[in-house]
């Protein structure tokens, strides 16, 4: 088993990246400053939200199906080499 985590971003960064990471640290740093601990943030249904860990490490862990089509997808358009 090759856990799939480790190679869903296994190709060079591009501009995109760099914008998305930058909006994440600004969010960060906000909720930081507002004094929020405990949270993170994130990109949920197209909107940046800040939210609390324990809602995201509560939720059952999810397997990603290797042969399933969105996998195949992601593999194909992110051009990284197929492990399975």
């Amino acid at each position: 088993y090759i856990d799939p985590t480790y190679m869903i971003r296994a190709v060079k960064p591009n501009a995109n990246d760099s914008v998305y990471c930058s909006v994440l640290a600004d969010n960060a740093v906000h909720a930081a400053m507002a004094g929020y601990t405990g949270v993170t943030v994130g990109r949920v249904s197209g909107r940046y939200v800040v939210m609390p860990i324990q809602a995201i490490t509560s939720q059952p862990s999810r397997r990603v199906d290797l042969q399933g089509r969105w996998f195949v997808r992601l593999v194909t358009s992110t051009l990284q080499p197929n492990f399975t």
